[in-house]
């Protein structure tokens, strides 16, 4: 299951007519859909935020474990007084026929939450993604209506984690949307698995 991804099992997977099912997917795309997708998702999984923060937020490293991600570089990069770290992040995307470079201004927030909001795209309208990490108990069920709030009695160097990701996006030719639409839930599940792959490469099974 942790395996890392090779591009022609990307190919199988898209052309296979029965996908298992994933940590998340985003909501189908038709052509009487809403032109801007919302999704939002949580789940606790057995790392300390800490170490997820950093999976996130080590943005020049995606190609090395994200589908479809062919180039990443980080421009611009500073920290302010309250430690919070900006950066421009020029990510390349590659599926089925589509090639597109972007750039989004991403803010760091250590340990809380990583935030992208796209610019100067060509494929994307609008594409902007925010993930956020708190420590919690390990037998809270943190049901999805239930609000984020401080958890006492941890820090960022306990465990597990509840992880929440939070997706706005649209394409800025609707010809796309149409033609991307399976493939694009398709992706994201394997964006998830390899994001649970590279926490399982670098941190080992976590804690239970």
């Amino acid at each position: 299951m942790f395996q890392p991804f090779r591009r022609g099992a990307l190919v199988s997977a898209y052309r296979s007519s029965c996908y298992r099912r994933a940590f998340f997917s985003l909501p189908n795309i038709s052509p009487n859909s809403p032109e801007t997708q919302i999704y939002h998702e949580r789940k606790i999984l057995p790392y300390r935020s800490s170490d997820l923060y950093q999976i996130v937020a080590d943005v020049e490293s995606y190609p090395n474990f994200l589908p479809y991600c062919t180039g990443s570089r980080v421009s611009n990069r500073s920290e302010r007084e309250d430690g919070v770290i900006l950066m421009h992040a020029e990510l390349t995307i590659a599926f089925l026929t589509f090639r597109e470079s972007y750039v989004s201004s991403v803010t760091c927030k250590p340990y809380e939450s990583v935030q992208a909001i796209a610019s100067s795209s060509t494929l994307f309208k609008t594409l902007n993604s925010v993930w956020r990490f708190q420590p919690v108990s390990p037998n809270s069920p943190h049901p999805s209506k239930t609000p984020l709030s401080h958890t006492a009695g941890t820090s960022p160097d306990d465990g597990p984690t509840l992880v929440t990701l939070d997706i706005e996006y649209a394409f800025a030719n609707p010809m796309h949307a149409v033609v991307s639409a399976k493939v694009f839930g398709q992706v994201s599940q394997l964006l998830v698995k390899s994001f649970e792959a590279r926490c399982l490469a670098v941190y080992g099974p976590g804690c239970r």
